[in-house]
């Protein structure tokens, strides 16, 4: 049953509220949790660029949240919604991502206050230059100081942009290209970066029916496989993950939800042909052999097993918690369940995977573009051939063992091949999200199942980012 007699908690109230809610449960002075909780400092920009024959103010935010490590990370948005409140609870959201994963990082965001669909390629250009001169004259984007990402409204193309302007004002700078993250391949990038963040989601998925308790304490059985899934925004997480899901772990995507509507269908949706239609018809809505309702937020509501919110904040409130049917639920966006229908949701018995784990796949594979640009050469370079040559002994060995002591036996279909093929760049990036998605779970399980006084994984995941950020202050004597 929904709560509506107290007004719903913003998401920056929201973000303050769940480190609150786990600071209670450890034993730290209050001196230090304050020092963890608050946003270290914000920096407020407004700029002008000449467009179509006269010149527009534009509002711009960089927040760093933490220098417990240094540089910072997070990514910079382009929404028109984008404001102090929002910049700085995803700043903060950052700090215990970061933490948690084992990313060396402190959190940092920032957002410019527009609707990139209304600008044509080459206005945005001159937008995102200017927006990032702005910024990199203070600083606020550097190599060894702050390092941001793409987010909502920006992607590769951006990141490009900001990279080469940083490059054209530090022209000494070696290591200029580590001043950004998720650009193209081709200008300083990783393999996999595009996908990461879906990616991640799903390798979240994948690890939590490792573990029957879990399951159990979700209300569901069985895998992973034949799942039916409900992904609220079907942009480049949403997409991802859902495509991941369906095409390799064998789940039923039964609705997506965009901007014009949802569709539907219990059999499951082609993914791939959902994402074209889109983008030729700039909706869902008309898509071949699915039902369609134009109230896309009630799609939320709908019975499946697991429901991924992918966009917006705040999508699962006191309003519509209490009609939720979904019994685990895996914050791909940030914040898409407020504290307020956190509560709820936990009264019912919905277990949810918390955004702070759930979408950090991005930040993990920033970070090994990050090590990538620093070190100046691309992972497996070095070794793949080696490790291709050192596996061909071993087939050829066990070969010629077989043919001299006249055993009868065959390798497995392509084993052969796919022995000897050594890890691309792509491959090496996959495993390193893999382990760190495993190993961040089962810090944050351990804590929710050994703890009574711990009742869900967002309080367990807290716990244990802001333990992590508290042993970093105390270790430089703060």
């Amino acid at each position: 049953m929904s709560n509506t007699t107290s007004p719903e908690p913003s998401f920056r109230d929201s973000v303050d509220i769940m480190f609150n809610r786990a600071v209670a449960l450890m034993d730290m002075p209050l001196g230090l949790a304050e020092k963890i909780r608050v946003c270290n400092a914000t920096y407020t920009v407004r700029f002008g660029v000449r467009l179509r024959g006269e010149i527009k103010t534009f509002t711009g935010y960089r927040a760093v949240h933490s220098e417990h490590m240094e540089p910072v990370k997070g990514g910079i948005r382009y929404a028109l919604g984008v404001n102090q409140d929002e910049v700085e609870a995803l700043a903060a959201l950052m700090t215990y991502k970061c933490a948690l994963v084992d990313a060396p990082y402190g959190g940092s965001k920032g957002g410019l206050r527009i609707d990139p669909r209304e600008y044509e390629e080459h206005e945005l250009e001159q937008i995102t230059r200017r927006f990032a001169y702005e910024l990199i004259k203070r600083d606020l984007i550097h190599p060894s100081q702050n390092v941001p990402a793409p987010d909502m409204g920006t992607g590769e193309r951006e990141m490009a942009w900001i990279a080469d302007q940083y490059q054209r004002m530090n022209t000494t700078d070696i290591n200029a290209r580590a001043c950004v993250t998720g650009k193209p391949v081709n200008g300083g990038g990783i393999q996999g970066r595009t996908e990461a963040t879906g990616r991640g989601v799903q390798y979240a998925l994948q690890e939590f029916f490792r573990h029957p308790e879990d399951i159990k304490a979700a209300g569901l059985s069985g895998k992973l496989d034949d799942k039916a899934i409900i992904v609220q925004g079907l942009g480049n997480v949403g997409y991802h993950a859902a495509k991941f899901l369906c095409e390799e772990d064998g789940a039923r995507i039964v609705g997506v939800i965009e901007r014009d509507g949802a569709v539907s269908c219990a059999s499951g949706l082609d993914i791939e042909a959902l994402k074209e239609w889109i983008a030729e018809n700039n909706g869902v809505k008309g898509f071949p052999g699915a039902d369609y309702t134009a109230d896309g937020a009630s799609m939320l509501e709908a019975s499946c097993d697991i429901l991924i919110p992918a966009a917006l904040e705040g999508v699962i409130n006191r309003e519509n918690a209490g009609r939720v049917q979904a019994r685990l639920i895996v914050e791909a966006a940030n914040g898409p369940v407020t504290a307020g229908a956190d509560a709820i949701l936990l009264s019912k018995g919905v277990v949810i995977i918390p955004d702070m784990y759930a979408n950090a796949g991005g930040v993990t594979v920033s970070y090994f573009e990050w090590v990538k640009n620093l070190s100046h050469i691309r992972f497996g370079r070095m070794e793949r051939r080696r490790e291709e040559s050192r596996n061909k002994s071993i087939v050829d060995e066990l070969e010629r063992l077989s043919s001299d002591k006249g055993i009868s036996w065959q390798l497995t279909p392509n084993f052969k091949e796919k022995y000897l093929k050594g890890a691309s760049e792509l491959e090496l990036v996959r495993s390193g999200l893999d382990d760190t998605m495993r190993g961040a779970y089962n810090d944050m399980a351990e804590v929710w199942r050994a703890r009574s006084d711990v009742p869900d994984m967002r309080t367990a995941a807290y716990l244990v980012s802001i333990g992590k950020v508290a042993g970093a202050y105390q270790a430089k004597g703060l």
